[in-house]
């Protein structure tokens, strides 16, 4: 005698969302602990020792002696480096240095209820969910408020100071440093996410109200000069100084 009970129909695995994310820091991860006297790096040669330059619009290569002209096929302004790439850089870097105090002392968000007023900051939002057991949250938050964006500035400002005396030290680490901030970069906005969020759903009248504060301004302003910073910054500048130094010997 069979069983005639029907069999349930198997469900197709969910696909895994975090696996692009993954994959990009594991391969960030291996490329920093790689070891350019272990691997030497290959003696090529590169299109500045050539006398070429490519259009940043459309990558067209040119002579370099067309710089500052327009590009032949999309007409966009021929250079070499990015204009000022280290000025302009410097100057979004050091903004965002400043604003990013006030980021994390000034209220984030200010909850206006029947009970009173309550202002909390980047910080005590995450005391606040450590406390009350979401502390999966609470690390989240702290990562992606607090520590990704010192990481960022701290990292664009080794790249600056690696640019201005000229170092070669791990010079392929310091190029996968600039990638490792372009893949962190996207993950700054999640408190200004989270209070647009609240202040556009708990609107109770006189029940409760909640507006961001000063610090949601603050931190914005500071993952946009971050964002201003990594686009100024010219990554083969770092190059330029090994390309030098080669010359030299």
């Amino acid at each position: 005698m069979t069983d005639a009970t029907p069999r349930q129909p198997q469900r197709p695995p969910r696909p895994d969302r975090l696996a692009h994310p993954r994959r990009l820091a594991r391969e960030v991860v291996a490329g920093l602990t790689d070891d350019d006297e272990r691997k030497p790096l290959p003696q090529v040669p590169t299109a500045s020792r050539l006398g070429l330059l490519s259009c940043h619009a459309c990558d067209l290569v040119s002579p370099r002696t067309l710089e500052g002209e327009p590009c032949p096929r999309c007409g966009a302004t021929l250079h070499h480096r990015k204009p000022d790439s280290l000025a302009r850089t410097w100057a979004f870097l050091l903004a965002a240095f400043i604003l990013y105090i006030p980021a994390n002392m000034l209220p984030v968000m200010v909850t206006q209820s029947i009970l009173g007023t309550q202002r909390d900051t980047i910080l005590s939002g995450v005391i606040y969910l450590w406390l009350s057991g979401s502390r999966m949250l609470a690390v989240l938050v702290l990562i992606a408020s607090i520590i990704v964006p010192l990481l960022k500035m701290v990292i664009l400002t080794f790249l600056l100071l690696s640019v201005h005396f000229r170092a070669t030290w791990r010079i392929r680490q310091q190029t996968r440093l600039y990638g490792l901030v372009e893949v962190i970069g996207r993950w700054s906005m999640l408190d200004i996410f989270v209070v647009a969020l609240l202040a556009s759903l708990v609107r109770a009248g006189a029940l409760a109200t909640i507006i961001p504060g000063g610090g949601a301004l603050a931190f914005g302003a500071v993952v946009v000069l971050t964002m201003l910073a990594s686009l100024s910054f010219d990554p083969r500048l770092l190059w330029d100084s090994l390309e030098d130094d080669n010359a030299r010997h």
